[in-house]
């Protein structure tokens, strides 16, 4: 955590910098290590140590987020899926094999859309294509799963529908379909048609019988037309097409992810190492998230991290460091607020 908060290069540039502050380790609780230690904890502690860690941080941000209001008009929960591939030298990683002379791990991620807080995560090698993971993802009831063209798997998107769950993502080109019946739409407001379909093909019949809905859309900005399709027939058809346009969240995730902490270069070459280091990403990731939302902070998640930074060994009350607004308060008899509530 130390290394992503400062933005270490190097398992050396931690050791020179906890060197720094030898006289302060003692007093936090932290013995000094030396680069040789680092690198034995990279390749021997298991992985799986961080990852259940982040998967219990994932729950207790989610709950701290569970009343902030979507600027979605729905009263479901809206999560979006996706995937992102981070580039490795193939001669330093030779077990991420992605193309001939290319290495690459993907993250398959969902968010959920209220506050952007990782619901699911998991890591493959960059051939594992992305519907090959949704059947991870779990599916709760009443949710709003918004994805693009990449998971258009029928077989996945009926256990969506049998699960009662809905889901949103764009119809394929080559995927032929017969309409059922149309509705009226509002073409002031961007929409060019609101159907009822069914996929044409006897194998995808097999794979999803019943009708789905297609909506077309034109974006004037971009000077394309989108098609949607979803098993969701009650909300309006505008309300699908933001919905859609909401999945941009989870690509804006990914980038914060990767402009502001270490996921693009990694302090070991083994399976473990980087594993250990993307799982301690999302635990930062989802420690500023709680702090944001629970001391009501008004800054950036980029600008705590920074605050951050700068106070890393000074000894005062957390929530000092972040100047909260009027509505943040201390907890009457402590010195120092809490930060996990297990």
């Amino acid at each position: 955590m130390f290394a992503h908060i400062r933005q270490e290069k190097s398992l050396r540039d931690i050791d020179i910098a906890f060197n720094a502050h030898a006289n302060k380790l003692y007093h936090i609780g932290i013995q000094q290590c030396p680069k040789s230690t680092l690198a034995d904890a990279n390749e021997r502690r298991d992985y799986r140590i961080y990852e259940e860690f982040a998967k219990a941080l994932m729950q207790q941000a989610r709950r701290e987020y569970a009343h902030t209001q979507l600027a979605l008009d729905v009263d479901n929960a809206v999560y979006a899926l996706d995937a992102s591939v981070i580039d490795l030298t193939l001669s330093l990683f030779p077990w991420a094999k992605f193309r001939k002379t290319k290495g690459a791990i993907k993250l398959h991620t969902m968010i959920d859309l209220r506050g952007n807080i990782p619901a699911f995560l998991t890591i493959t090698d960059g051939k594992v294509h992305d519907v090959k993971a949704a059947p991870q993802v779990p599916i709760e009831a009443d949710g709003i799963y918004v994805v693009d063209r990449g998971y258009v798997d029928f077989a996945w998107l009926w256990s969506i529908h049998q699960t009662h769950a809905f889901f949103v993502t764009r119809l394929k080109t080559s995927i032929k379909w017969t309409r059922v019946v149309s509705h009226p739409v509002d073409k002031s407001l961007g929409l060019r048609s609101d159907q009822e379909i069914l996929v044409a093909s006897v194998r995808l019949k097999k794979l999803y019988p019943e009708r789905l809905r297609k909506i077309s859309f034109r974006d004037e900005t971009q000077g394309r037309t989108l098609v949607f399709i979803t098993n969701n027939f009650t909300l309006p058809a505008a309300t699908i097409a933001a919905l859609y346009k909401a999945r941009w969240e989870i690509e804006l995730f990914f980038k914060w992810i990767k402009q502001n902490l270490r996921v693009k270069t990694f302090y070991g070459t083994s399976p473990n190492a980087v594993k250990t280091q993307i799982w301690i990403a999302m635990i930062v990731y989802l420690v500023l998230a709680i702090l944001k939302e629970r001391y009501h902070l008004e800054q950036s998640l980029s600008k705590l991290l920074h605050f951050l930074e700068v106070n890393l060994f000074e000894q005062k009350p957390l929530i000092s460091i972040f100047q909260p607004n009027a509505r943040g308060h201390r907890e009457k008899h402590s010195n120092q607020l809490r930060l996990f509530d297990f």
